[in-house]
């Protein structure tokens, strides 16, 4: 009997050590320290994904979609100043191999059949005073973005977020796609992709404490009419989340994490955001 109830413990104690800790343990995420992230970076992206930071934009590309899970980028009064005459030169992204991002021949008659722009995701007009401007144009910054948003209220956004740096802030913005439906592919491309069904902006003013972090976010379906309203569009950062799978403002306290990311903040954003 006491050998019996000795086995019996010994099994009890090598599964409680060996399988405790895969349930107790936090995932781990490496600590990459980057002038585009504010209080941690997006995480929630599928290991295989290709993390790329540069002078202008960081962003996670996905070898399935072909296309940026998120895009994240700090614009300064020097950066959205200057007068460079900025072109859009479509390149394939030169750190990525053919078979992780899509070429400027994919997006070949994408306007005709799809009506669907190369939409920026770190916009190319934020950045006349950046040295690098040009690597805006590299494909893994770019989605298929049908013209009616990227046209028009995604432009709107863009240029809000110019107006804020203007007028002396510093902002943060991360953006990304989103896939819940099918979407037709892009007539043009050779090698498997996902065009988007919708897109998230985050914008981020930080403050001179954590506890005055602004925050405003948006959801876009790729179908929202040019002239539609940005009010319309505020939402949680929470909302992101669940319908993005990313998880965001990772190194804030949890209970500030918390109240920024269920709040849509919305009087405030529509005072100093839409309304700037």
């Amino acid at each position: 009997m006491q050998r019996q109830l000795r086995l019996f413990f010994s099994v009890l104690f090598v599964f409680l050590c060996f399988s405790f800790p895969l349930y107790a343990q936090p995932p781990f995420y490496p600590e990459i320290h980057c002038k585009h992230f504010i209080y941690g970076y997006p995480t929630g992206t599928p290991a295989t994904n290709d993390l790329i930071i540069r002078d202008i934009y960081a962003l996670s590309t996905n070898d399935i979609t072909k296309l940026a899970d998120w895009v994240a980028y700090r614009l300064d009064k020097e950066t959205v100043s200057g007068d460079a005459e900025t072109t859009r030169n479509w390149k394939a992204d030169p750190w990525l191999e053919d078979r992780e991002t899509l070429e400027p021949n994919d997006y070949k008659n994408a306007y005709e059949k799809l009506k669907v722009d190369r939409g920026h995701q770190a916009p190319l007009g934020s950045f006349k005073g950046a040295k690098y401007w040009e690597e805006t144009n590299y494909l893994s910054n770019i989605t298929p973005q049908k013209s009616e948003l990227n046209q028009g209220i995604w432009k709107k956004l863009e240029e809000k977020e110019r107006s804020l740096v203007k007028a002396g802030k510093v902002i943060y913005v991360m953006t990304g796609p989103l896939y819940e439906k099918e979407m037709p592919s892009l007539p043009g491309a050779d090698e498997p992709h996902r065009v988007p069904s919708g897109y998230w902006k985050i914008i981020v003013l930080p403050g001179k404490s954590i506890n005055s972090l602004q925050v405003a976010a948006f959801i876009f379906d790729q179908d929202t009419p040019r002239n539609d309203t940005v009010i319309g569009h505020i939402c949680t950062t929470n909302d992101i989340e669940k319908r993005s799978g990313l998880d965001f403002f990772r190194e804030l306290p949890d209970g500030i994490e918390e109240k920024i990311e269920s709040s849509n903040n919305e009087e405030w954003v529509k005072e100093n955001v839409i309304g700037h």
